[in-house]
């Protein structure tokens, strides 16, 4: 089956951050535009055109996912959507699951009762160490109800808790907390392998080893990346701001990913 309207709901992680691309809206690709590129050669031959819309924002948590992304997805008619969300809920000091995953079931459900295909996704394992390792109970508590709720609603699901053929931190940006490009190409070759989509001749996103530290050069990268990134992300959390605030969904309307004549890849 060839798709023709391809919506995309979430937070930072679809939205396509730490994959910078200065041509695209807000200066990103993503796993979801790959997706979308790989979906719009496949509907040119199928003799039809790809129509996308990214209507993810970076900080969202789940409940304003669903408030601010789900109807204006279901207007456009989708007959594919990819939702991610519940990253930045568990994340925080204090969650209630069982009542995020009771609204994260009606809305995915809302979007199979419209006769969409839809994907939907776990958090990844963070190990039992590092800034997330005292949530990894939390998320696997969170990811089981994703599971649930794919089963229940017939969904296609990206077990992300279950990808090990990379570690982590080779598919992780520089702020430890967004995907890197690397990691975007492998949410973007799960999700079509998910759909059947053929993908096997997708050109491989290069992979650029970290250099070796030694302890002391860790250290001092140790002490920038909490200035540079975690002091803001939790002042943000503390002041109940988000990284999202003000700005509007890159790609808020059904377009081609890829202008006509432009090469895919």
């Amino acid at each position: 089956m060839a798709f023709q309207r391809y919506v995309a709901l979430g937070d930072s992680f679809t939205e396509g951050v730490g994959d910078p691309a200065p041509d695209r809206p807000h200066g990103l690709r993503g796993w979801a535009d790959r997706v979308a590129e790989v979906l719009e050669v496949q509907a040119r031959g199928a003799g039809h055109e790809l129509g996308y819309a990214n209507l993810a924002i970076r900080g969202r948590k789940l409940l304003p996912i669903l408030a601010e992304q789900l109807e204006p997805a279901l207007a456009l008619a989708p007959d594919l959507v990819t939702i991610h969300a519940g990253a930045n809920d568990v994340l925080r000091p204090r969650v209630d699951l069982d009542a995020l995953a009771a609204a994260y079931d009606a809305g995915v459900g809302r979007l199979t009762d419209a006769g969409a295909r839809v994907v939907v996704f776990t958090i990844w394992d963070p190990g039992g160490s590092g800034i997330y390792g005292a949530l990894r109970g939390r998320m696997a508590v969170f990811n089981e109800h994703v599971r649930e709720i794919s089963d229940r609603h017939g969904t296609d699901l990206v077990d992300m808790w279950r990808m090990r053929e990379q570690p982590v931190d080779e598919l992780m940006d520089t702020d430890r907390m967004h995907l890197n490009a690397c990691g975007h190409d492998a949410i973007a070759r799960a999700v079509l392998a998910a759909l059947d989509v053929p993908h096997g001749d997708l050109p491989p996103e290069p992979f650029v080893p970290a250099p070796a530290l030694s302890r002391r050069e860790q250290l001092r990268a140790d002490v920038a990346w909490t200035r540079e990134f975690l002091v803001p992300w939790v002042h943000r959390r503390l002041t109940g701001r988000s990284s999202g605030d003000g700005l509007s969904p890159r790609r808020p309307t059904l377009a081609p990913v890829v202008p006509p004549g432009s090469r895919v890849g």
